[in-house]
């Protein structure tokens, strides 16, 4: 139908309008009336209409469709009602002409650029919605097959995606698979490698260690070799050392023996005139030079070869010596001899002629005291008197041991913590003497005189009595002594001012308890011959160390102590002498005299001069003696003191320094420049620490 084409060909042309190609949708009022705001406004027909109003509509009024033709009266009537063609025939079936008409009939007036809106008969406007919904129902069916068909490419397309996917997933799964497995032998093959370069290079290591093991072993065997030399090279040193020392003893002794057969030889009285002193004086040097190798050597370990061929060389002279000295007393025997002869001779001759009276002999000079000349020929032994004063002070020492022995040597345990407690309460105050106030060294006192008068003490935190004990006494009183002896050993040694309280107290003790003063001279003695003064001779048969010990060394593990120790010890305990014979206690009875005053002292230094001086002993003890009793001394004697400084000064002097050597002149030179000072300002200057009449009333 020719209509019908047309009607078709309008709505294609309405479709390819400017508003005909915009999409809509009837459910945009439901979204918003911002998106319908220029289709609200009332429909106008575009330019076609006119065209379609010719040529379409009549065409269709005269050929009207059966389904037209048998519409009912209502449709023919609602078709008869005015209605407004749309613009645009795509417009929303809300603007269709049905709805755009008015409810009284009338029509509404749209003016546009170029035409008047037509006003359609109802059943064209129906028949041109129909034709739209046709067209929409096929379009949306063509839509709806399209989008199926879209949805199937897209579900074909994902598909054949998933499959691609999958497939590269599984390439890519292959790809990495066989990326790790390249990876892991290559990984494989450089572990490989690293092994065998590793077993290499620990075969070679091995190698190397065998290698270097047998430099070490042939150098380990090497070191054990010359370990071996060396040990054997030090046995043989130590046993040529201890052969040297066998025989530096052996030529020890024998020196002290030629100076024995010396000394014998000096004792001759029927010699007057022959002048003896100076092979005793060589003798006593070559004695000293051989004590002090020894003394050496006891410090450096062994004797060298130098020294030995010294020794040797002091023996062979000492043997000359002795010889001369044989020769000197033969030709002083032969000349007495003759002179003997010639003067019986004369006296036949005078007796024959009877001329004249006897000649009379002047006798020698005597001996010259401290106060005089010096004598020429000093003696090396100690006074008869001085000795029976030595010996009886060491028999009454042995015989307050005996005394307490059976306290000493007791097992019961009583007896033994009696023993210990008096022990302590006797030498525990000495311990605590030092340069403290005046009232505290009175307590001390106090508490060693009463338990020596046997009253009870408190000691440990117990009360303690020697009436505990029969021996108790002797014990205490030995033990006491000794602990005064033992602080000048030590205390004294370091501290030079702590003399002064000990000796304080020792000699208000000595003073009311006599034994105890002579056990402390009897144990000073024993440790310090010097402060008889005494010098122990060397007897055949008697061991080194033994000698060692009377000197008043201390001798352990057959090693002897340092000279430097052992003139510290006998420093101190001179000190503590020294100040002893000089202090009394304030306390005590000032009517009676001293129990051993400064006429002891003067009796000492006084011996100590007559007698051959000790390369670095005599000049130590002079020093000790003079610094500390020196001023007490200067007071007590005066002008004879001066007298006495003097004689050492000049002729003492020289015999020290002839038997020093120049490593020992400290001990020398210091007592040298302490004279000398106190020559220059005529005092003897008050000892450091001395106890003055504040220190009482502190």
């Amino acid at each position: 139908m020719p209509s019908e084409g047309r009607c078709w060909e309008t709505l294609q042309a309405l479709r390819r309008s400017d508003k005909g190609r915009i999409c809509y949708h009837r459910d945009w009022l439901l979204r918003g009336e911002d998106v319908l705001e220029e289709c609200m406004s009332l429909p106008k027909l575009s330019s076609y209409s006119g065209w379609v109003v010719d040529h379409v509509l009549p065409n269709m009024q005269e050929n009207p469709p059966p389904s037209e033709t048998s519409t009912s009266p209502r449709s023919t009537s609602a078709l008869g009602q005015p209605s407004f063609v749309p613009k645009s025939p795509v417009r929303d079936p809300a603007f269709s002409p049905a709805s755009s008409a008015t409810p009284d009939g009338t029509k509404d007036k749209y003016e546009s650029q170029h035409t008047e809106p037509m006003v359609l008969q109802s059943s064209q406007g129906i028949k041109v919605e129909g034709c739209i919904r046709m067209y929409e129902l096929l379009h949306r069916m063509k839509g709806a097959e399209g989008l199926r068909q879209w949805q199937e490419e897209q579900e074909r397309q994902a598909r054949a995606l998933s499959e691609m996917a999958s497939e590269q997933l599984k390439r890519f799964d292959e790809r990495k698979e066989l990326k790790h497995h390249k990876e892991f032998q290559d990984l494989r093959e450089v572990m490989e490698k690293s092994s065998r370069e590793a077993l290499g290079q620990q075969e070679k290591l091995k190698a190397e260690h065998h290698h270097r093991a047998k430099i070490l072993n042939l150098k380990l065997r090497e070191a054990e070799q010359q370990r071996l030399k060396h040990v054997e090279r030090e046995r043989l040193r130590k046993e040529e050392g201890q052969i040297r020392l066998r025989n530096l003893y052996a030529l020890q002794e024998e020196v002290l023996h030629l100076s024995q057969q010396l000394d014998a030889a000096d004792q001759r009285r029927d010699l007057p005139r022959v002048d003896l002193s100076a092979f005793r004086t060589r003798g006593n040097q070559l004695c000293g030079l051989i004590s002090g190798i020894i003394r050496a050597t006891s410090e450096n370990g062994f004797p060298t070869a130098e020294e030995q061929a010294v020794a040797e060389r002091a023996l062979q002279e000492m043997r000359d010596l002795l010889v001369n000295l044989q020769q000197e007393i033969a030709r002083a025997c032969e000349d007495r001899r003759r002179q003997d002869e010639e003067e019986a001779q004369v006296n036949r001759q005078e007796s024959q002629v009877q001329q004249g009276p006897e000649v009379r002999k002047e006798p020698p000079a005597s001996r010259q005291g401290p106060g005089g000349k010096l004598n020429e020929d000093l003696q090396v032994k100690v006074q008869d008197s001085t000795m029976q004063w030595y010996q009886q002070l060491q028999e009454a020492s042995s015989q307050c041991v005996l005394a307490f022995e059976g306290l000493s040597n007791s097992k019961d345990s009583q007896a033994k913590k009696i023993k210990m407690d008096l022990q302590k309460a006797a030498t525990i105050p000495v311990s605590q003497i030092s340069t403290i106030a005046g009232s505290k060294l009175k307590e001390i006192f106090d508490k060693i005189h009463s338990l020596l008068s046997g009253k009870p003490v408190q000691s440990g935190g117990r009360s303690v009595s020697v009436t505990l004990n029969p021996q108790g006494l002797d014990f205490v009183q030995y033990k006491l002594a000794e602990k005064f002896v033992k602080q000048g050993e030590e205390e004294v040694a370091s501290h030079h001012e702590a003399a002064f309280p000990i000796a304080v107290v020792a000699s208000g003790i000595w003073e009311l308890h006599p034994r105890v003063g002579d056990l402390i001279l009897a144990h000073l003695h024993k440790k310090c011959p010097y402060s008889v003064p005494f010098y122990p001779a060397f007897k055949e048969g008697m061991a080194l160390e033994d000698y060692q010990r009377m000197l008043g060394y201390k001798v352990m593990d057959c090693r002897v102590e340092q000279q430097d120790s052992f003139l510290k010890r006998m420093s101190g305990m001179i000190r503590l002498y020294a100040a002893i014979i000089q202090l009394r206690w304030p306390y005590g009875n000032r009517q009676e005299i001293h129990p051993h005053g400064l006429n002891h002292g003067w009796r000492w230094l006084a011996q100590i001069l007559n007698m051959e001086p000790l390369s670095d002993v005599t000049a130590t003890l002079l020093f000790d003696f003079l610094e500390v009793c020196g001023n007490a001394l200067m007071k007590q004697y005066q002008v004879q003191f001066w007298k006495m400084i003097l004689l050492i000064k000049e002729d003492y002097f020289p015999r020290i320094e002839a038997i020093t050597s120049s490593g020992q002149m400290g001990s020398f030179i210091r007592l040298k420049q302490f004279l000398e000072k106190c020559l220059q300002h005529k005092e003897i200057p008050v000892p450091k620490g001395f106890l003055t009449s504040s220190f009482w009333r502190s």
